[in-house]
Formats: C-alpha cells, structure tokens, sequence
C-alpha cells in the first residue's frame, strides 16, 4: 500500500498539541473588524482548540500527525 499523503492546506492551517487536540486560528478577524464588538476582537486573538467534530475531519486530512 502506497502512503497517504497529508492536505497541504490542512498542514498549514492547524496544529496538533501533546494530547491530540487541533490548534486552529480563529476565525472572524480578516477585515470587518469596525462593525465586531471589542470584546470579540480580544477574544478572537491567538489560536483555539477546535471541537470534538470538527477534530475527526482536520485528522482524516493529517493521518500522520496524530
């Protein structure tokens, strides 16, 4: 059987930490930000650990990151 190859838009996108969760930036802080409330934008800094659903998908796509 041949290798399975990892996404390359997955690989540069999120991240793995030690217990096997997904690191993800969060999203919503492009352009737009007049019409986001300011607690939104402080919240909205830095990265965010992705939900349990949301983790299969993001780990079908990097088989050999887990």
């Amino acid at each position: 059987m041949p290798k399975m190859k990892t996404k390359s838009a997955a690989k540069k996108r999120f991240s793995f930490t030690a217990n096997g969760h997904v690191k993800a930036g969060v999203a919503g802080k492009r352009h737009g930000m007049i019409k986001r409330t300011t607690k939104f934008v402080r919240q909205a800094t830095g990265t965010m650990l992705l939900s349990t659903p949301d983790e299969g998908i993001v780990k079908k796509y990097m088989p050999y990151n887990r």
